[in-house]
């Protein structure tokens, strides 16, 4: 893909469309992933564990970049948001589990809420396109 040209990637989510958002937005040679929560989008269930949504999020953020030609090993940038403080190492180990090679850039925040109630975490990210 050409880096000069805007690319809308989806993952089928139908929050995708009800909402009007792109799951990653390719441009100059950057992907950027839109804030990314545990659904397993298969079968649309948010587990209840925090690590398996933590995990969830990042097979979504695997089909996401495969299908720009990125890898998770393409991440520069994680901005991580949990609803409680005792999510926090949890999630962490996770992002240590798959990001312990990688080690981009990470922001974490603990904030008061996020869409629906089930949702304990929510991933963003930037990544950027191999040969770019």
């Amino acid at each position: 893909m050409s880096p000069s040209k805007r690319k809308l990637i989806s993952t089928g989510s139908p929050f995708e469309l009800q909402y009007g958002y792109s799951r990653a937005v390719v441009d100059c040679g950057i992907v950027h992933i839109s804030g990314t929560t545990g659904y397993d989008y298969a079968t649309m269930t948010m587990p209840e564990d925090v690590a398996a949504q933590a995990r969830n999020i990042y097979k979504t953020f695997a089909a996401t970049l495969a299908q720009c030609g990125a890898v998770l090993e393409d991440i520069v940038r994680l901005r991580t948001f949990v609803t409680n403080a005792d999510f926090l190492q949890t999630v962490c180990e996770v992002q240590g589990e798959v990001f312990a090679t990688i080690r981009p850039a990470s922001s974490i925040f603990v904030i008061s809420g996020l869409l629906r109630p089930e949702m304990k975490v929510e991933i963003e990210a930037d990544a950027r396109l191999p040969n770019s």
